[in-house]
């Protein structure tokens, strides 16, 4: 298969379009045939991540590589950073502001449900400039 290339910006604090990049995302790969339980995988960790960059970030972009054994995502933001990233991998733990937890967001287990999904998850991340976080997942 030859490689496909999807990208996707992500608007900061638009709840009414969240999950809008990794629902698109989903129906891209249940289009070219891939096993449905990747395609579950790989659909909530970027949607956790989508949120993530939403919430958190101020927004971003998402870039989507498709090869022929694996997915890669790859979520980026010019956020505040993650002062704490061990703390941020706690089930539970959050930052999200009010509003987001109001409409049901801010729960605190997207990093955790990422890692839970993924066959290799990276967070690069520096206070004041933004996080990047790379994201894999394997067809077999």
């Amino acid at each position: 298969m030859r490689p496909v290339e999807l990208n996707f910006a992500i608007r900061g604090s638009d709840f009414i379009n969240a999950g809008e990049a990794s629902s698109n995302m989903k129906k891209a790969l249940s289009r070219l045939g891939l096993n449905p339980s990747v395609v579950k995988r790989a659909a909530i960790a970027m949607y956790e991540a989508e949120l993530n960059a939403m919430i958190h970030g101020g927004g971003g972009q998402a870039r989507v590589q498709i090869f022929s054994d694996q997915v890669l995502i790859t979520i980026s933001d010019e956020g505040p950073g993650i002062p704490d990233v061990g703390l941020a991998m706690q089930e539970g733990w959050s930052t999200a502001p009010d509003l987001a937890r109001e409409m049901g967001f801010g729960a605190g287990m997207g990093l955790p449900n990422i890692k839970k999904n993924a066959d290799e998850m990276k967070i690069e991340t520096e206070i004041g400039q933004g996080t990047t976080l790379t994201i894999l997942i394997r067809f077999a």
